[in-house]
């Protein structure tokens, strides 16, 4: 079982360990742009349920969970050499909203079953509740069907996630496979008051359940702010998520202007030390919890995204910091892997209207809809000059409600209704696309991966 020694995280006979490695996004969280459906999963699942009702759509969604990570995909990432993958869950699995603090149990079935295949290949799970309740950020990511992270704003929230954790944290006490708890994924408290007390809270509340686990904490605003933290827990890893400008969709050449900043090498790295000066001024484990460029599908443009991937991972080799890349399976944006089959039969021209109408912020380049959108910009930036909404400022918050929440809402019937009429082998055909056999291998940035896990 690993514990956190200085700087390092080592095993019980100290031997050290850089935990090296991938997210699994899209999973028992699933994400948008990862899946190919709009908005958030609550909403999408509802939807989904509404055309199929709810046997047959249990069919499919428990299918996805089966088909989507399996021994060969643990045996693709022990081969690459990694050993460690963050796996993201949902709060959903454990808990409804009609019935809160009552915890079902079931959810750890699939969780299990996969951090077991891990640990036999010696690979460590890192456990990442990704959605909490109310959302603890602004975005689809935590499940947010609105533009306000409420769990910041009610008790209740708070006490439902320390109740999950405890349970989750009792589970796990001692499974040495499991490398520690990620808690709270890219927490986005605006007033950066609540956040540090409720991890005061919620410390105390696992080491009570468990403790010998390593705690994997994220800083505020999306993993990128820690002066909120009040103490410097024992076995705990403080955080960062580095993406880099030029790595986004909307993102320029490399090296080059990206929105008017320059990026280089020299600009990741003087980055990369900025978000880590807290975990070096405390002698803490450096540890990216995500960070990863998208792809265009543009041979040239993708190859500078391929560079700046080396540059970060020859920056955290110098730092000797480990990491965990974002992400590993989708539909064709980022991940090492991604689907084919039926499911890309069918919904691919749907994905390609979501593309064209930017409804997926981590898909989108900022200026699908150009013409229609100018004149709201232009409006904003008239009568409102000094508007500067949390977390990214207000072309950002525009985009969020407009084309993430809006649009993206608007499309969910026309998701759901691809579903209608299929029998329940083409709702299990679907689901089995992505099945590591049936998908498509991102072959130069495996080359990349592997080569660098070599060294």
């Amino acid at each position: 079982m690993l514990h956190v020694s200085g700087t390092q995280l080592v095993t019980d006979d100290h031997t050290p360990v850089r935990l090296r490695g991938v997210g699994l996004g899209g999973w028992m969280n699933m994400e948008n742009f990862i899946t190919g459906y709009p908005a958030n999963e609550t909403a999408m699942r509802l939807a989904v349920r509404d055309v199929l009702g709810d046997e047959r759509a249990e069919l499919f969604f428990d299918r996805l969970l089966t088909s989507f990570f399996t021994e060969r995909d643990a045996d693709l990432l022990a081969g690459l050499g990694m050993n460690c993958v963050r796996i993201p869950v949902n709060y959903h699995h454990w808990e409804s909203d009609d019935r809160p603090l009552e915890i079902d149990e079931r959810g750890f079935r699939h969780l299990d079953r996969v951090i077991g295949l891990l640990g036999e290949r010696g690979v460590y799970s890192v456990i990442d509740l990704h959605a909490l309740p109310g959302a603890q950020n602004q975005h689809w990511h935590s499940d947010n069907p609105t533009h306000v992270a409420a769990f910041w704003q009610h008790r209740h929230f708070q006490d439902r996630a320390v109740r999950l954790w405890e349970t989750i944290a009792d589970h796990y006490r001692d499974h040495p496979w499991v490398a520690g708890y990620n808690p709270v994924n890219e927490p986005g408290d605006p007033t950066g008051k609540v956040v540090g007390p409720f991890y005061d809270r919620l410390v105390k509340a696992v080491r009570a359940a468990d403790p010998r686990h390593v705690l994997f904490l994220d800083g505020n605003t999306y993993a990128t702010d820690f002066s909120v933290f009040r103490e410097v827990y024992e076995n705990a890893v403080f955080v960062m998520h580095d993406y880099a400008l030029a790595g986004f969709a909307h993102g320029g050449p490399y090296p080059g202007h990206t929105r008017g900043e320059w990026c280089d090498r020299d600009q990741l790295e003087q980055t990369f030390e900025r978000r880590s000066r807290f975990q070096r001024e405390t002698g803490t484990p450096l540890w990216v919890g995500e960070f990863g460029p998208v792809y265009t599908g543009d041979p040239a443009v993708d190859e500078q995204r391929y560079q700046i991937l080396r540059d970060q991972l020859d920056i955290y080799d110098a730092h000797g910091a480990g990491w965990s890349l974002w992400t590993y399976k989708d539909v064709g944006l980022q991940g090492l892997v991604h689907a084919a089959g039926p499911y890309l039969e069918r919904f691919g021209g749907f994905i390609a209207k979501k593309q064209r109408l930017g409804a997926d912020r981590w898909g989108s380049t900022m200026e699908e809809s150009a013409a229609e959108l100018a004149p709201l910009y232009a409006l904003l930036d008239r009568e409102f000059p000094a508007w500067k909404p949390y977390p990214w400022g207000a072309r950002y918050q525009t985009d969020d409600l407009i084309r993430h929440i809006l649009i993206a809402q608007a499309l969910l019937p026309e998701y759901a209704e691809l579903f209608r009429g299929l029998g329940d082998d083409e709702l299990i055909a679907l689901a089995d696309s992505f099945a590591l056999e049936q998908c498509v291998r991102r072959r130069p940035l495996l080359d990349l991966l592997e080569e660098n896990l070599s060294r």
